[in-house]
């Protein structure tokens, strides 16, 4: 009897000291049931993922316990899990490794967190993922082949994010959605795919034609949660539902002004008038001697859903204000001209007028309008959009590396694709990325300088949640102090000046802000570097002639 005792007491302690069995963590509940072994967290302050949560759970719910990141390899050593529910934190990043081990995860849900994009790769490393719940977070983008790695989905809950525009070829690429459309027509019997997507800003104008055509001719085995998608802007169509509403081709700008030939008095106030036609709506610009022209007074008017009338005031014109005035458009597919030439009409006027503006109008002389339009914790990804004669059949070369690095690493791009994905960017060092049209080298304006900033692993620092400082000289961005971005154009020496005052006001815990100027292929808004940068006084390394330096450099936007 005595032996049988001793030997329960064994195999009792045993059980209790055996790691990753039957131990629970603090303020948590760990049940059995016949899915398996439970995990409950509730309402605590954890903060961060536990590293010692036990390896035999099947069933993982953290909620409402303050996390803010997911790391690479959070629940790697739980290779049985299949449920893992983090609902209502406060994640605001995904690491692209987050979901590593977790080959028998067939449930994913983050309702009611922060994540401002994903890492679709991510999905990779769970091949039986069935049940994937984003809804309630702050998305804005959808990359085209953001499910690819996603081939056994039955639910995917979008709603309540910040979409607004999105291509059809999200879903036409999914490798789900072509098997199941194969099966469906040859068996007639194929499981259903759930599909929520209501309740997102969606910008109805040309860019969302493919997607609401998709959506009205959507069928089993896509199932919509909710089939009455509305819009929200643009203002003619706000509120309408996607089956009330037509909408037409984008088309690149065409712009064309009712007089092309001015000759006023010395001293009298001049308008020119450009009449820009494009979809969507376009960014116009007026320039005069290859400057952009800040000191006048230009007001748009729109006068239908895709015609805007845009006006440039020039108050008692002087001698200097003779010359060619070209009013440009650019929308994403392209960019259109229009130049109207200003005379004064004086007996003793015989200096020659100003040069005329070069006109892009060819492929070879094409605007590159480059940005870094997402980061994740070690990587970023950019956008560019060209203006070309035929982007169709337009490819693209990527020039990335080291910024001291004399050869960079080359990525071609082929026609229709407008971003790429850098990952595995080193702490604490300056890159620079170029997007060049065909395989031409890079020239100034179409490559972003940036520096990456240190790990940041104290919690009381993960309020910023940023990996990358970007150093900014051309543009300061509306977005947490520390983060700045410049481009080849502006001055190398604004960057150690940047570097400095990002140092001193960061201590002080200042903003930098500027005034608020919204773009058209922009999610921010950006302001002038001359506050930032007007103090430096030294020369840039690269050579730049005097007329071009009105010229504005890139801005690298990061969400």
């Amino acid at each position: 009897m005595d032996a049988v005792y001793i030997i329960s007491r064994i195999v009792l302690v045993f059980y209790l000291i055996t790691p990753g069995s039957s131990t629970c963590l603090i303020g948590c509940s760990c049940t059995d049931d016949n899915l398996g072994r439970s995990l409950l967290c509730m309402e605590t302050s954890m903060g961060q993922i536990p590293e010692d949560i036990p390896h035999d759970f099947t069933k993982i719910r953290i909620e409402n316990c303050h996390l803010t990141e997911l790391p690479r390899g959070s629940f790697s050593k739980v290779s049985a899990l299949e449920f893992l529910w983090l609902n209502f934190n406060e994640i605001t990043l995904m690491n692209i490794k987050s979901l590593e081990g977790l080959a028998n995860l067939t449930e994913l849900r983050l309702q009611g967190n922060k994540l401002t994009s994903v890492p679709w790769t991510a999905f990779q490393d769970t091949p039986k993922l069935k049940i994937l719940d984003l809804k309630h977070n702050r998305l804005d983008v959808l990359p085209e082949h953001a499910l690819r790695h996603l081939p056994t989905l039955t639910y995917l809950d979008l709603s309540f994010n910040q979409l607004s525009v999105i291509s059809k070829d999200v879903f036409i690429n999914w490798p789900l959605y072509q098997t199941a459309e194969k099966a469906w027509g040859k068996e007639g019997v194929v499981s259903n795919v759930v599909l929520a997507l209501h309740d997102n800003p969606w910008l109805c104008d040309c860019r969302l034609k493919g997607f609401v055509e998709f959506i009205r001719a959507v069928s089993p085995p896509i199932i919509l949660m909710n089939s009455y998608l509305m819009c929200s802007g643009p203002a003619s169509k706000a509120n309408k539902f996607f089956h009330e509403i037509q909408l037409k081709t984008c088309m690149k700008p065409v712009a064309s002004a009712p007089e092309t030939n001015i000759t006023l008095p010395l001293g009298a106030n001049a308008t020119l008038t450009c009449l820009v036609k494009a979809r969507p709506g376009p960014t116009i610009q007026w320039m005069y001697s290859l400057k952009i022209i800040r000191g006048f007074a230009a007001t748009e008017t729109r006068i239908d859903e895709e015609t805007i009338t845009s006006k440039l005031v020039i108050p008692s014109l002087a001698l200097a204000d003779r010359g060619l005035y070209t009013c440009m458009a650019n929308n994403f597919i392209g960019n259109s001209s229009v130049s109207i030439t200003v005379n004064i009409s004086s007996s003793n006027i015989s200096a020659p007028l100003p040069p005329p503006i070069p006109m892009l109008s060819s492929d070879e002389n094409a605007y590159i309008d480059i940005r870094i339009a997402k980061q994740t914790v070690y990587g970023i990804t950019l956008e560019w959009y060209a203006a070309t004669d035929n982007p169709a059949e337009t490819w693209f070369t990527i020039h990335f590396g080291k910024y001291d690095s004399p050869k960079k690493e080359m990525i071609y791009i082929g026609p229709g694709i407008n971003s790429y994905s850098v990952s595995d960017l080193l702490p604490v060092t300056k890159y620079e990325v170029c997007v060049t049209l065909k395989n031409q080298p890079p020239r100034e304006g179409q490559c972003i300088v940036f520096v990456t900033g240190s790990d940041i692993s104290e919690l009381e620092q993960r309020e910023r949640l940023i990996h990358i400082i970007v150093i900014v000289c051309a543009m300061v961005l509306s977005v947490p102090a520390g983060m700045y971005a410049c481009t080849t154009e502006a001055k190398f020496s604004c960057v150690e000046h940047c570097v400095n005052l990002w140092k001193k006001r960061s201590l002080r815990g200042e903003n930098l802000q500027g005034t608020e100027r919204q773009g058209t292929f922009d999610s921010l808004q950006a302001t002038s570097d001359e506050g930032l940068c007007r103090d430096s006084e030294e020369k840039p390394k690269k050579r730049q002639k005097p007329e071009e330096k009105g010229k504005g450099g890139s801005a690298a936007h990061l969400y």
